[in-house]
């Protein structure tokens, strides 16, 4: 239940003047006599990415803030500015890289921290190679590392031992954790965050249809504000942890590690763990308690919510009364901290969420049974019951990489290797095609015991139009349902139109489920089952309202919270003394020294080159070729550093110097030296085996000259032609059309040892409506002492195709939810042969994945090498990729 939040004496955080309440704090601001001019004000404020640029068409988005949020009352200071409160700045007035002597030995220490370990480094130090020439101010792996311990940090980690009264533990319990609020604060002012930071929950409307994206454009944000006090502004907080092993034979060692970060960066921002969006605030204490079995479960429980609400005490009252808080831009704003989402699996989220007020809760045996009777774990008093707005029906969220991607190879996949046969499913998986940029399955997909959630998708992306034939058309369209539920859950951005669809799509997995059971493809331990008691299945039903309560599904998928137990613990493990005893407290540092080394590296940056320490709020609306926020900080004011700053690299823009389409929506790119320099007709013939070059190319010269009015004398006949390999197309993307995607390769090989007809990709052209497989990528080359100018038809690249026309169309065939398409084949003076035709390279919009349709049985015969040439029929994949899915599913259909 949602309770507006008290008010208590405040002060005005510029003058600091005694006032009432906040609201006397705003008259305050906004009188005449008020202590901060207007002329300080903020001029722009960063622009929520539901409304940046998302929609080709602006007229047709509208939206709006909530009308009492986000005020601003002064100004205060950044992470940045709190650098320059360190005891030592008054040096690095003089010497930026204080206490290393400048630049290059700045460069050198960090290289030799983040790559070495402490032996490795005092070998370096001692190489005869210093002999003769500088050595470096430290002398030593201790001094070089005290040096670095004393660079400016924030948030100091501690360490707290605790004990449970009553209940002795093996070793002795010790929580490594840092004030929760403090690392808030921390990211909340990073003005490295500056541009990818929202503060006013909002609604956007796209073509009069709500729209969901961040957690700020959600249901929850406008209801939780509606609660706060005039002016306030949320800090959404989101967790996240998991236990992971960090010895592979011997130890059995684990850690526990708690992550934080908040709702107001966006949500691309906190995908990436190279972006320090995410922060670790606790390891915690794995304990051995010495009791009976029985309750050693139930005390390791106890112990770690005890953990929790000490780690976020601070958090709790802060959602609770509120506390100024600088942001990025320096603008003090008034913060409160609820609890929006805890990242976890299932068995953690049950953990958390357990609760009972029955019996006395440290008689262990009468307590345990009493909340083992109502399904209860027996934590009385979990981490979240004094946080104000948090519900666990709320804030545990069900997630995309266990309750999608998991379920999927948990269940629907082990279904299908019962009903298909794991011989044919891992065959069908072997002779797919390959293509540049995806996965392919060499020995097949059963044999595989554990496999990734990257694993996951890639089988989700053909296990569909795989197994088309092999299946009954029944248990075909229930898991067809299903992959369409699972991909629709992971858009970016969702709508009334995309709810509806993700709600069909599970019902119609419910109306087919029969099929499963009929075929006998559920089983377990003791045979075939007829029933669906699976937990996540069930989660999938909360989907829709989790969309409209919290935004987007992918913004919490534990994917992140994976790679940080790689990073934070696994990685870290390795370079510690790797003792039971102290590995965690060497962790600690560890991390400490690497956050402070890349904060400091960042801000010497900035300060050597007299830079501003703020990152301006950009009001340009332009391509993004990278999710990296530093790196398009520095980009914008120290282009010439930008090999300085770590992280995602930007996708090469094509636009920027490619080749464009007519309608500017699709960018090519071909290598400045031709893989064929010159190619007559009769090389053409026998190199790519195309018997009516030729007259296709006669063709397309009468066409387009007749058209275009535009004639030459040049004779194709005698000419000569560069060829191309491949190539590569660009687009933007489907979900974000300011965003640039990662060019994608398109092959066009001549047949040779490996490939006997070739490997060749498909594409979609928008000349005929058809699609066509690529033979080859050409351009007309004329000799040096010419004086013949070619037409503009044939001065740009051409392809030679082979068509495909589509037979059927998804609604023909509803258990496909897909197109159907076949080759062309015409009849003239060679004989029947594939249709062929020569179009212009700006006319492909589309690279697409066409998978046979083999039938009941796939021939043994077929390779990956031959797979596309030995077939007439296709389905055109649809769930090729996300992008590709969503392509086909709303704007080619």
């Amino acid at each position: 239940m949602l309770i507006r939040a008290c008010t208590f004496t405040r002060l005005c955080p510029n003058c600091s003047g005694e006032f009432s309440s906040i609201e006397a704090v705003v008259l305050h601001l906004n009188s005449q006599s008020t202590c901060w001019p207007h002329e300080a004000h903020p001029q722009h404020s960063p622009v929520p990415p539901e409304l940046r640029g998302s929609h080709p068409s602006t007229s047709d988005t509208t939206g709006h803030f909530h009308p009492h949020s986000g005020y601003v009352f002064g100004l205060g200071k950044n992470l940045f500015d709190r650098l320059q409160e360190d005891q030592y700045n008054y040096r690095r007035e003089v010497n930026t890289y204080y206490p290393f002597h400048d630049e290059g030995e700045w460069e050198l220490a960090r290289f030799l921290v983040e790559n070495l370990n402490q032996t490795q480094i005092d070998k370096f130090l001692k190489l005869k190679w210093f002999n003769t020439r500088p050595k470096p101010s430290f002398t030593s792996k201790d001094q070089l590392l005290d040096w670095m311990d004393a660079l400016p940090c924030f948030a100091e980690w501690k360490v707290s031992n605790l004990e449970f009264m009553g209940y002795k533990t093996i070793h002795p319990i010790q929580l490594i954790w840092r004030d929760a609020l403090e690392v808030v604060k921390q990211l909340f002012s990073d003005t490295v965050f500056a541009n990818h930071i929202t503060f006013q929950p909002h609604i956007v409307n796209v073509r009069n249809q709500r729209e969901y994206g961040d957690y700020m454009s959600a249901d929850l944000a406008w209801k939780i504000q509606d609660c706060l006090p005039l002016g306030a502004t949320q800090v959404p907080i989101i967790l996240g942890s998991d236990k992971t092993p960090v010895t592979r034979t011997t130890g059995g060692l684990e850690m526990h590690p708690i992550f934080i970060t908040i709702g107001n960066l966006d949500s691309e921002v906190r995908s990436k763990a190279t972006l320090r969006a995410w922060r670790c605030i606790a390891y915690m204490p794995i304990a051995k308690f010495r009791v009976h079995p029985d309750y050693q479960t139930i005390l390791q429980a106890r112990l770690w919510h005890k953990c929790v609400d000490l780690v976020c005490a601070n958090l709790k009252l802060a959602a609770k009364t509120g506390c100024f808080m600088p942001d990025p831009s320096r603008f003090i704003r008034y913060v409160f901290t609820p609890l929006v989402t805890h990242v976890c699996d299932l068995p953690e989220a049950s953990m958390i969420a357990a609760i009972s007020k029955t019996t006395d809760v440290w008689d262990l045996d009468k307590f345990q049974k009493a909340a083992k009777a109502v399904n209860l774990s027996g934590v009385h008093m979990p981490y979240w019951h004094d946080w104000i707005y948090a519900c666990p029906s709320v804030f545990l969220t069900s997630e995309i990489l266990h309750t999608c991607l998991k379920f999927f190879a948990d269940h629907p996949l082990n279904w299908t290797k019962e009903v298909v046969g794991k011989p044919e499913l891992d065959a069908r998986f072997i002779a797919q095609h390959k293509r540049v940029g995806m996965r392919h399955f060499t020995k097949g997909i059963t044999h595989v015991n554990q496999m990734t959630g990257r694993e996951h998708r890639d089988i989700q992306h053909t296990i569909v139009a795989s197994i088309a034939g092999a299946a009954p058309p029944r248990f075909f369209r229930a898991l067809c349902a299903l992959i369409e539920f699972i991909y629709l859950a992971q858009n970016p951005v969702h709508s009334a139109d995309t709810l509806m669809s993700m709600a069909q799509a599970l019902s119609d997995f419910h109306a087919f489920k029969d099929a499963i059971i009929e075929a006998q493809a559920r089983r377990g331990k003791k045979g075939s089952k007829e029933d669906f008691f699976i937990p996540k299945l069930e989660l999938l039903q909360s989907f829709r309202g989790t969309v409209k309560r919290l935004g987007t599904l992918m913004q919490f998928t534990a994917d992140m919270t994976e790679r940080l137990l790689i990073t934070h613990c696994k990685d870290l493990f390795v370079r510690t003394n790797q003792r039971a005893n102290d590995f965690v407290e060497q962790s600690v540092r560890i991390l400490n020294r690497q956050e402070s080394i890349e904060l400091f590296n960042l801000y010497a940056l900035l300060h050597s080159h007299g830079a501003s320490l703020v990152n301006v709020i950009s009001t340009e609306d332009e391509a993004v070729t990278t999710i990296n926020p530093a790196l398009s900080w520095i980009s914008r004011i120290l282009p010439d550093e930008t090999h300085s700053v770590h992280g995602p690299r930007p996708v090469c823009n094509h636009f920027l110097k490619g080749i464009l389409s007519g309608d500017a929506l699709t960018a090519f790119h071909l290598t400045l030296t031709p893989d064929f320099k010159s190619l007559s007709p009769t090389d053409i013939h026998s190199v790519y085996s195309l018997i009516d070059f030729d007259h296709v190319l006669s063709q397309f010269i009468r066409h387009f000259s007749f058209s275009t009015s535009e004639h030459t004398r040049w004779d194709h006949r005698y000419g000569c032609f560069s060829a191309w390999k491949k190539f590569r197309l660009q687009l933007h993307s489907a979900f974000q059309p300011r965003l640039i995607m990662p060019s994608r390769v398109v092959q066009a090989y001549p047949p040779g040892e490996s490939f006997p007809l070739g490997n060749c990709d498909n594409v979609l052209v928008n000349i005929t409506g058809d699609n066509g497989q690529i033979s080859m990528s050409i351009l007309p080359n004329l000799p040096h002492a010419s004086n013949l100018v070619l037409p503009s038809y044939l001065s740009c690249p051409l392809l030679y195709i082979q068509y495909y026309h589509f037979i059927a169309s998804p609604n023909d065939r509803p258990e496909l939810a897909m197109w159907t398409v076949e080759r062309s084949y015409v009849e003239d003076q060679h004989g029947k042969h594939r249709c062929g035709g020569v179009v212009p390279l700006t006319s492909v919009t589309h690279a697409v994945e066409l998978i046979p349709e083999y039938g009941e049985k796939i021939d043994e015969k077929i390779s990956s090498a031959v797979c596309l040439e030995s077939y007439d029929r296709f389905f055109l994949n649809n769930f090729a990729d996300k992008e590709s899915y969503h392509t086909l599913s709303t704007e080619f259909a």
